[in-house]
């Protein structure tokens, strides 16, 4: 029989490509417990996040991967090696520049609204820091995930367009 659903799904993209929106509709579909990078590197308290240690974070992650099955998304591509290693899948969001930049707007306005949750205080500031980490990644990061991705061909799925994830072999709902 053929596998219809990978058990290890690490995706992957800029700020605003759709990796939290993406990963939760996977985790509901498929039953699949949904990480969040941010979580790896941040405590999240009530009154303030605080950052973990590299060791805290490299321990914390290593106990995610360990797992049978498990879902991990975020922007973090230096430290996420045994992620990548142990992925069935991985997914690699890489939309159009314009279409982040309308994502981090909407998003925005949503989250001041209070119709949208964030783990972070929707402030001017951090607005201001998406648009900065989404040139990043225009001008640098792709290509060195993509760098990093090479050796991982054979279970990379490169997302142009949302709509690209209908086409992927698992998304099916039903058995052959």
């Amino acid at each position: 029989m053929t596998k219809i659903k990978p058990d290890k799904i690490h995706i992957i993209g800029s700020v605003g490509s759709g990796k939290t929106t993406l990963a939760r509709s996977l985790s509901a579909r498929f039953k699949l417990p949904h990480h969040e990078l941010d979580n790896v590197v941040w405590k999240r308290t009530d009154t303030s996040d605080i950052r973990r240690s590299e060791k805290e974070r490299n321990e914390y992650l290593k106990s995610i991967v360990k797992a049978d099955s498990w879902i991990i998304e975020g922007a973090h591509y230096e430290w996420v090696a045994q992620s990548f290693e142990k992925a069935d899948m991985i997914i690699f969001l890489d939309l159009s520049y314009r279409k982040r930049k309308y994502r981090i707007i909407r998003r925005f306005i949503l989250q001041k609204l209070g119709v949208e949750k964030a783990n972070y205080a929707p402030t001017l500031k951090i607005f201001r820091k998406m648009f900065v980490w989404n040139r990043y990644f225009e001008e640098k990061s792709r290509q060195e995930i993509l760098t990093i991705l090479g050796v991982h061909q054979n279970k990379l799925f490169i997302v142009k367009d949302s709509r690209e994830i209908e086409k992927l072999y698992f998304w099916r709902q039903d058995h052959d």
